[in-house]
């Protein structure tokens, strides 16, 4: 072997050129600090998956496609938009004696039988004071301030009544032995019935709504009622006031 032909074999191989020296020739070709564009993303129909190149391949993502079943928070959210339930139409039944409209008691009207206990466990009913006259006075609540000034009101009075032919009886709701306390404790002349199923009340116009302090309730509204010795409505004194109070539905017995 020649000289020369060793020269050309023991030449080396070049050197592989570095990333630099190439991204230099890149940007060299084309253009200083030009870099190479990204690929562009194929488009896509209105979804996440890209179009279908076919009726077939639609066809098949469709079926891919699971249907979902709406989850209970669904179907809450769908309840609560949807139209109100109808309003429920078993509501509970008012007692008859808080739905009880209060009664108009007018002059000249048959008074409303009744029979009620009273006082020292004995009972009263209108037929007892046939060919009499008959005071009725109808009371919030025993023993309180007022009812008690009205009770003692009567009862001073109760000899002036009688000599008049009428006779007086005291009403509530309260319970007969309620009703013997309150009439033992103050000495009172009266007899005290006591109608707890409010019916006679109600019946008198006594039982109706009542108003304190901006709340509105049932109860028993102060009332008189004096009925004549056919058993006639005479007359009828309503939203009394306690002070003279007996004095007036005696007034008005003498005048008969």
């Amino acid at each position: 072997m020649s000289k020369e032909t060793r020269k050309k074999t023991s030449k080396p191989a070049p050197a592989p050129r570095s990333r630099a020296a190439t991204r230099g020739k890149t940007g060299a070709a084309t253009g200083s600090g030009a870099k190479i564009p990204p690929k562009i993303a194929p488009k896509t129909t209105s979804g996440d998956h890209p179009a279908p190149r076919s009726a077939k391949n639609l066809a098949k993502n469709l079926a891919k496609t699971p249907t979902k079943t709406p989850t209970k928070a669904v179907t809450k959210a769908v309840a609560k938009t949807g139209p109100k339930a109808a309003p429920k139409t078993a509501l509970k039944a008012k007692s008859a004696t808080s739905a009880a409209p209060q009664m108009e008691l007018a002059e000249g009207q048959a008074a409303p039988a009744f029979q009620l206990p009273r006082d020292g466990g004995k009972t009263l009913s209108l037929r007892d004071y046939a060919g009499r006259n008959l005071v009725l006075f109808f009371y919030p609540k025993a023993d309180t301030p007022g009812c008690t000034r009205e009770a003692m009101d009567f009862s001073r009075l109760a000899a002036d009544f009688a000599a008049a032919d009428t006779d007086v009886v005291g009403v509530s709701a309260d319970p007969v032995k309620k009703q013997d306390s309150f009439k033992n404790k103050h000495k009172l002349a009266t007899p005290l019935a006591s109608d707890e199923n409010k019916e006679m009340l109600a019946a008198y116009g006594a039982w109706g709504e009542k108003s304190m302090y901006g709340r509105a309730f049932m109860g028993i509204l102060r009332t008189t009622v004096l009925i004549g010795k056919t058993g006639k409505i005479i007359r009828v004194w309503r939203h009394v006031k306690v002070d003279g109070h007996a004095e007036a539905v005696l007034e008005a017995v003498r005048s008969l």
